[in-house]
């Protein structure tokens, strides 16, 4: 290891299992001091239960790293300032978070309920302000701090039965976009990744015909292979890096575009909704972006 994160304190939502298991134990061996937050619920963010994140911790310290675990509810303020609270306690300061913590509730939009939509909201998006914004003064007053923020190709591209994951997620890249501008003058950054692994989450798809193939290649994907570009961001070598939004997918590495205008059409009259018909539609239609999942636009198997 290079010690690319020596002498910094890191915060890891979500980091009993999976993914946030990976980056909080890579980032200890690159020397960050870590605070291992997971509540301990299930899929959906039912239940709580300190062991999965006391055991990534004591796997850290075994390994002769510094790590401490914290079972806080992001999708709580209190809970969410509670966690920074026991990281400056503990560690004196912090230095980068990252907002891993998700649940998933998937069902088709015409049978979603409102309790569906909301705990999938409140850990998967407020959860990632209620972090960020608990960090923000003291990265501030430090000038310096870094968030990965995890996002998804299910807002990004679109998946079925995931209005819910998917609004949640979309909403993330702009979250992290926003506090990038917000932040920058107190050279604090902020930047997405769009993991693609087999976790317990994924796991909880529907193995229907039609997802049977994009399981089958989840499943090839591991979530250990998150955490180097991960720690990356974390890292003084990326200081430059911000307000993007990246995916890691096994050994890929991908820069995701950002809605920018393609096409426009004009009319020194005015428009009027029959003209907008006749003319407006016709002329940007070629540019329209088809009804794409992301395993449509995702097609090729990794390496």
């Amino acid at each position: 290891m290079s010690d690319l994160l020596k002498g910094k304190v890191i915060i890891v939502t979500g980091a009993g299992r999976g993914v946030g298991a990976g980056i909080a134990k890579l980032a200890a061996a690159e020397g960050a001091k870590v605070v291992v937050n997971d509540l301990g619920g299930n899929e959906g963010g039912e239940g709580n239960d300190l062991g999965p994140a006391q055991q990534v911790a004591e796997e850290i310290r075994k390994a002769g790293g510094e790590a401490i675990p914290n079972g806080a509810n992001v999708a709580s303020w209190d809970g969410a300032h509670e966690l920074f609270a026991s990281a400056m306690r503990t560690f004196g300061t912090v230095d980068g978070i990252v907002n891993n913590a998700g649940v998933l509730r998937d069902t088709m939009f015409h049978k979603m309920s409102e309790p569906e939509w909301d705990a999938v909201v409140a850990v998967n998006l407020k959860g990632c302000f209620n972090v960020a914004r608990a960090a923000a003064p003291h990265f501030r007053h430090q000038e310096k701090g870094s968030f990965v923020h995890m996002t998804s190709t299910s807002g990004l591209i679109g998946n079925f039965g995931q209005v819910n994951y998917g609004a949640a997620k979309m909403g993330v890249a702009g979250l992290s976009k926003c506090i990038a501008l917000d932040m920058s003058r107190f050279n604090v950054r902020s930047n997405c990744i769009a993991p693609f692994a087999w976790t317990r989450l994924v796991g909880t798809i529907p193995n229907t015909p039609e997802n049977a193939k994009r399981i089958e290649v989840a499943k090839r994907m591991t979530p250990d292979k998150i955490a180097p570009f991960t720690v990356a961001l974390l890292s003084d070598a990326a200081k430059d890096v911000t307000g993007q939004i990246f995916g890691v997918r096994r050994n890929e590495i991908v820069l995701f575009s950002q809605p920018r205008p393609i096409r426009t059409v004009h009319t020194a009259q005015g428009w009027t909704p029959q003209d907008c018909i006749d003319t407006a539609l016709p002329a940007m239609r070629s540019s329209f972006y088809k009804l794409d999942r992301s395993s449509d636009v995702f097609s090729w198997d990794p390496i």
